[in-house]
């Protein structure tokens, strides 16, 4: 069993940034692919970037490729999101999924192991 803990969401001005945190509990965090996904209000949740095992392979949205950076500190069980020139439409609750195996993927239904999520909400 994985437990994922999410923390760094805020209140953030449009263009600033934001950097989330996913600590994980349970063993060989090397061997779980991670992701991020958001939901905002009245809409569906999304893939936002996802990284393997080993943390060489990433994904991106196309809506942050080139804001957002995902990485892995596996001797801390950790994952992280830094979120740089936030927009209005990035506002949302962003949660951290767990794989069981080390493959990066953009299917939420792939991730068995969740988070209870990060409120980002970005003010004009």
């Amino acid at each position: 069993q994985v437990q994922l803990v999410e923390s760094g969401g805020g209140l953030v001005q449009a263009g600033g940034s934001l950097r989330l945190s996913c600590a994980t509990s349970g063993r060989a965090f090397s061997t779980h692919a991670m992701g991020y996904f958001r939901q905002a209000p009245g809409k569906e949740r999304e893939f936002v970037s996802a990284i393997d095992g080993p943390g060489g392979v990433t994904a991106y949205a196309e809506s942050v490729k080139g804001r957002f950076s995902i990485s892995r500190d596996n001797a801390e069980s950790t994952v992280y999101l830094q979120m740089n020139n936030l927009k209005l439409e990035d506002t949302a609750v962003y949660y951290c999924a767990a794989r069981s195996d080390h493959f990066a993927v953009r299917d939420a239904s792939l991730f068995p192991y969740w988070g209870r999520g990060t409120q980002v909400t970005v003010s004009s």
